[in-house]
Order: structure tokens, then C-alpha cells, then sequence
């Protein structure tokens, strides 16, 4: 059992496979729900995870916690693993770290780098690819939750997304936790959302420091 006293307020940290809603109840399509991974009662979704991404995906029976980590004024960072055709160079990744325009305003400031080892095995189902057009991986941390906002960024720079995990929110991390799995998140964890924000406070400045990128970038293929 993931929590041993019903009366307890906890928060989970689940790993949400791809074709699953961020969601208990069904919405007529056919992905599979939230219900479906014997998770606890009356626990709920902090935002969303679209249904074709992967990665964390934090539930809690604290409503306020939940409040707090909703509310625009948090800003806590979101850390996603990005698989986007092509390469990105230096300028597309500029471009993500100051902000592209969607829907007519820019997104804040960013963070974003390429990566060349990512932990992630083939997905099931596997991606499209296309054997002319190389793929890449790359970090990008954002602190805002607009619709689908990461794979409209990346598309924004010429990269369209084929592949999207969240790895991290604030100091809530994905690591090793395998899909379909949670784990109790401990206080510690969760100082971040805790704390009030300091009055005037901003976005951290953005970086960027591109790696090394490999010639040949791990991509999911059929068996």
C-alpha cells in the first residue's frame, strides 16, 4: 500500500505511461484512465500530462498543496526530456531560453540544452520516424502550463516534438520510478511548494549550455 493511514494527507508521485489520461474517469476516447493503476482515494491530479507524453504526473490528497502548485504566482519549474526531429543548434536553442510567441504573446523565459544519454527505453508504441531526418534529445525547463505549450515551442523553432517525458517539478523528481509506478513523496520534497513566495520575486534567469551532441541519437524503432 502506498498509504497506510486513509486520514493522512499524502502526495504521490507517479510515473504516467503514454495513452493515459491525467484523469480517473474515462472521456469517451480509448485511452486507458488513472483508475486503472490501483491508486489510492481521493487523490488528485496537480495540472495535466496530455495523454501522448510520458513522465511525472503528481497526485495529492492535499488540496491546498494542490492550489499552491496550480497558481500562476508558483512558477515552479517544470523539467521535461524532449525528443524533437533534427538537431537544434544554438540559435533554435536561444530562442526557447528567451521565449517564442504563441497565441500572440511570448512564453517566459526558459531553459534549454541538448542531451546525448537520456535513461528512456524504446516506447510502446514506438514514435514515427523518418530514416532522411535525424532526431535529438533535449532538456527544456519551463515554469508556465500553457495547452500543449512545450510541443508548440519546439515546433515553433522548426523541431517538432516526437517524444515528451517530464522529469522533474521543483525538487520532485522522476528518477528511476518505472512506468505505471508511484512512490510517496516526502516533505523534503515538497519544501518548495510549501514556502511562501518572497514579494517581487521573479523567474530565475535562464541558461543555456549546449553539450556534445552524438552523431546518432538513441531512437525508438520496432523490433
Amino acid at each position: 500500500m502506498l498509504v497506510d493511514d486513509e486520514d493522512r494527507l499524502t502526495t504521490l508521485a507517479f510515473h504516467k505511461p503514454y495513452g493515459v489520461l491525467s484523469r480517473f474517469t474515462p472521456d469517451g476516447s480509448s485511452w486507458r484512465t488513472l483508475a486503472d493503476f490501483g491508486l489510492p482515494k481521493d487523490v488528485w491530479p496537480v495540472g495535466r500530462l496530455d495523454a501522448d507524453s510520458e513522465g511525472l504526473l503528481l497526485l495529492s490528497s492535499e488540496k491546498a498543496l494542490v492550489d499552491r502548485l496550480l497558481s500562476p504566482s508558483r512558477k515552479a519549474w517544470k523539467r521535461y526530456h524532449v525528443q524533437v526531429e533534427r538537431v537544434p543548434d544554438d540559435d533554435a536553442l536561444a530562442s526557447l531560453v528567451e521565449g517564442v510567441v504563441l497565441d500572440g504573446t511570448r512564453t517566459l523565459p526558459s531553459r534549454a540544452t541538448r542531451i546525448v544519454d537520456v535513461p528512456w527505453p524504446p516506447r510502446d508504441p514506438p514514435i514515427r520516424f523518418r530514416k532522411s531526418v535525424p532526431d535529438c534529445w533535449i532538456e527544456l525547463a519551463i515554469v508556465e502550463g500553457r495547452n500543449r505549450q512545450v510541443r508548440r515551442m519546439t515546433a515553433a523553432v522548426g523541431h517538432p516534438t516526437l517524444r515528451l517525458v517530464r522529469v522533474a517539478i521543483g525538487d520532485v523528481a522522476l528518477g528511476a520510478l518505472p512506468p505505471g509506478a508511484a512512490r510517496v513523496v516526502d516533505d523534503a520534497e515538497l519544501a518548495f511548494a510549501r514556502l511562501p513566495r518572497p514579494a517581487g520575486s521573479t523567474v530565475p534567469s535562464p541558461r543555456t549550455t549546449p553539450r556534445p551532441v552524438s552523431r546518432r541519437s538513441p531512437r525508438d524503432r520496432r523490433p
